[in-house]
């Protein structure tokens, strides 16, 4: 598995109306490991995970998952060949409860040899879940919302996640808790897709690194490669 490619982007194209977004992305993800998508806002960034999950109409590219084709599937189906997301600003069904929340995004596992993800073990990650399970998904705090929307991705029993901007507006006392959960993730095998503004926290967790400038990749490598030039992370991502 570790010389497996879990996705792979070539050439993809992405618009608003008439505004290209993205111009001719590629790169690509070892299976089990984390890749750091990285760049200012607006660079491109959620637009890459949009066009992942075939949420946007009119590009066009490859993209595939371990060898097969999704750039023309509907988001339903991708997430059911196990592309898991964490949406930026957690999006969580507010009216619903915890357990609600949860149940409705429960799929079987793809393959065999990993464990599955059940209500059980969700709540042994997120021990805070298990006693709020009753309660509404709306009345949580930043970070339970945080925790509930990662929860709900993995109930899904993804083979691939996508976490768009995990630690967005969270105290730094939840940040290390969503880092820990993500350390946890990589260590159990699951592929990572990482958006994250906070640079230290994406090197730290991540394997890989593709930095991304007005819809151009100027960068893909290891993270060691990204951390090993200055000049670029200044230029690029704003930041010495």
């Amino acid at each position: 598995m570790a010389n497996e490619t879990a996705l792979t982007l070539a050439g993809v194209d992405a618009l608003y109306g008439d505004s290209q977004v993205l111009h001719g992305v590629g790169f690509s993800v070892r299976a089990g490991t984390v890749l750091a998508l990285l760049g200012r806002n607006g660079a491109g960034k959620s637009t890459c995970i949009s066009s992942i999950m075939g949420l946007l109409a009119g590009g066009c590219g490859r993209i595939a998952l371990f060898g097969e084709a999704i750039e023309r599937a509907s988001p339903e189906r991708i997430a059911r060949l196990g592309i898991g997301l964490v949406p930026q600003g957690r999006r969580v069904f507010a009216t619903l409860s915890v357990k609600e929340n949860l149940d409705v995004a429960k799929q079987p596992p793809r393959h065999a040899g990993c464990a599955a993800w059940t209500m059980a073990r969700v709540f042994e990650l997120f021990p805070r879940l298990s006693e709020r399970r009753h309660q509404a998904a709306g009345s949580l705090s930043g970070g339970e919302q945080q925790m509930l929307a990662i929860a709900r991705a993995l109930m899904g029993n993804p083979r691939v996640l996508l976490l768009d901007e995990p630690s967005e507006g969270l105290a730094p006392q939840i940040v290390a808790e969503v880092s820990r959960t993500i350390a946890l993730l990589k260590a159990e095998g699951l592929t990572i897709v990482l958006v994250e503004q906070n640079l230290r926290l994406a090197v730290e967790l991540s394997d890989d690194a593709v930095v991304i400038n007005t819809g151009h990749v100027v960068f893909a490598g290891s993270t060691s490669a990204l951390r090993a030039d200055p000049a670029l992370i200044e230029h690029h991502l704003g930041m010495h």
